[in-house]
């Protein structure tokens, strides 16, 4: 009589193959630690995906057949579970989940008016009856808390569902975030990339924006790991990407585009504007110096990508002085107030566009 251990019986049972695997009952982790033996008697459990597992009666055979193979007296009795599926993860709350529409305003390189171009355009939605929220992700040169004469603003937090969450400043109707109201805006901010995109993300996911028309993101220039942070948090409506018409500007405008337009982020160029496009005097708004390059440049980048021009913002003295003094130009009567306030207009109608015949950008996953 052949005497019974555990290590016989787990031998015997490694020689069971799960039809169409070529693997061992063993090797599919599918014995259960519960191995009994009682003289020549053995007991044990085979563990199953589903109750209905369409091999299971031939498996029970064969696991049987194999430990009489070893031991022809031992007296065989299987038994059966169902594996135990792991606990679905809890489902992550949405990211800005009363945000309707969010908007990069983006630029190839620094020194194009981006940011004015942003903050402008935030309050001329603003103007026109939308709620806006303007989020100042440039962290390594926030501008957005003097443009709107916020700068020392100091941020309170508020209990949300028993959340704890940021207030957002405002100014002009707009909602107003920036990495510069949390630093010394005379110190230099030094960020190591991780710091940066971990200060970012709490700007977007611990702070109350509310219900929102239009969440416009004041982009760093250039293409780095604040773009990827925010492909990856949010699922962007869409970009406008500024441009001067100079051609440096130009071959950094295009690079921003294609980034934007690469497979694995996918978010549509809404348009873009043409910002400093001629010099006008203020005195004499019907006269136009184009200083920084010859007038359609910008028109044939977005014919190339197959995007519309949404502005043209001509450069006058007095948009920088009133970003300075913080209230913002388009708040006054002048001609570049009235391209602002066309800007507004193209914008919303891109975005109706935009959402009637594309379905919602996803965000970037990645592994």
């Amino acid at each position: 009589m052949t005497t019974l251990y555990p290590a016989l019986i787990t031998e015997a049972l490694a020689t069971v193959r799960y039809p169409g695997t070529g693997k061992s009952i063993i090797e599919m982790d599918m014995l259960e630690d519960d191995i009994r033996i009682n003289g020549d008697s053995v007991s044990f459990t085979i563990i199953f995906d589903k109750p209905t597992d369409p091999f299971k009666a031939s498996l029970l055979k064969s696991a049987e057949a194999a430990i009489k193979l070893r031991a022809p007296e031992a007296r065989v009795t299987i038994n059966t579970a169902t594996r135990k599926a792991a606990p679905a993860a809890p489902a992550k709350a949405p990211v800005l989940p009363g945000v309707r529409n969010i908007v990069a305003i983006s630029s190839g390189k620094g020194g194009v008016g981006k940011s004015t171009v942003a903050a402008n355009l935030a309050v001329a939605l603003a103007a026109e009856g939308y709620s806006v929220g303007l989020l100042d992700a440039d962290i390594f040169g926030p501008s957005v808390p003097k443009m709107f004469g916020l700068e020392g603003e100091q941020l309170y937090m508020h209990e949300v569902n028993g959340q704890n969450l940021i207030i957002p400043a405002e100014a002009y109707g707009v909602k107003v975030l920036s990495i510069g109201f949390l630093i010394d805006p005379s110190s230099a901010a030094v960020w190591r990339g991780a710091m940066a995109s971990n200060a970012l993300k709490q700007l977007i996911e611990q702070a109350d924006w509310g219900e929102l028309d239009y969440f416009l993101i004041d982009m760093p220039p250039g293409t780095s790991d604040i773009h990827l942070t925010l492909v990856q948090t949010l699922g962007l409506t869409g970009t406008v990407v500024v441009t001067t018409p100079q051609q440096v500007a130009l071959a950094d405008a295009r690079k921003g585009i294609a980034m934007f337009r690469d497979a694995k982020i996918n978010v549509p160029v809404l348009g873009l504007v043409d910002n400093m496009a001629w010099f006008t005097p203020e005195k004499h708004p019907d006269e136009r110096y184009f200083l920084f390059g010859r007038e359609g440049a910008v028109d044939e980048l977005a014919a190339e990508f197959d995007v519309p021009v949404l502005a043209r913002i001509p450069l006058v003295a007095a948009v920088g002085e009133h970003s300075d003094s913080g209230r913002p130009i388009v708040l006054e009567p002048t001609v570049s107030a009235q391209a602002f306030i066309h800007l507004a207009h193209e914008l919303t109608d891109a975005v109706a566009k935009r959402n009637e015949t594309l379905p919602p950008t996803e965000k970037v996953h990645t592994k």
